[in-house]
């Protein structure tokens, strides 16, 4: 109960820190937030186990109502064993006139697979412009970590579904790249709404944001 008061917490706190905030939630996989570094790309990890049974990851993507932007997954799920490597594409286009910065939040569903599901590149928390009209594909690589295996509570899990929601961008004085929107929304685009949260920590002297266009 201690652990779990500590990291809500954490949660609550941290926002206002954006960096140790993903810090935090991608080394531990709290909330459905898939971990991401943490050493576990050794080769040895990387190695498919062959008679373990599949698991199927279906592709979700959103965006909010302020970004004019078309953004969908490339394909609607891939089927993988734990320590397979798995390359899938989403796929955004800018629909208006100007250029404009997004940033994407993400989380997987059910909780109890994110600290095993693993992102080797991934376009996630890093600034996307697209200019007026243009269109990309972004690349995700990602693996379920074999340690999944171990897990009871992970066994007889079939599908787990990867989500991402991209938002228009705003830089904070402090040069920190947030989604422009508000905190609920942003907390429930990552799964972290089911959480009770700390009370936001405000600046004495409440500094500007810089909005990205």
């Amino acid at each position: 109960m201690y652990t779990t008061a500590v990291a809500i917490a954490f949660v609550g706190l941290s926002y206002a820190a954006v960096p140790l905030y993903r810090m935090f939630c991608s080394a531990t996989g709290f909330a459905g937030t898939p971990v991401t570094g943490n050493g576990r790309y050794e080769p040895s990890r990387l190695v498919p186990v062959e008679n373990a049974h599949r698991i199927k990851v279906h592709f979700n993507a959103d965006h909010s109502e302020q970004l004019p932007w078309k953004f969908t997954p490339q394909q609607k799920f891939v089927t993988v064993l734990p320590g397979e490597t798995s390359l899938a594409f989403y796929r955004a286009r800018n629909e208006s006139e100007k250029d404009i910065v997004g940033i994407a939040t993400y989380n997987v569903t059910p909780d109890r697979i994110a600290p095993y599901f693993s992102k080797v590149e991934c376009f996630c928390f890093e600034e996307q412009k697209l200019l007026a009209g243009e269109e990309v594909d972004m690349p995700l690589l990602f693996f379920i970590d074999k340690d999944v295996l171990d897990d009871p509570q992970c066994r007889d899990l079939d599908d787990v579904v990867l989500s991402y929601t991209f938002f228009k961008a705003r830089r904070t004085e402090r040069g920190d790249l947030v989604p422009d929107a508000s905190d609920e929304v942003v907390l429930k685009s990552q799964g972290f709404d089911k959480y009770e949260h700390a009370p936001r920590i405000e600046a004495k002297m409440a500094l500007p944001d810089k909005r990205l266009v």
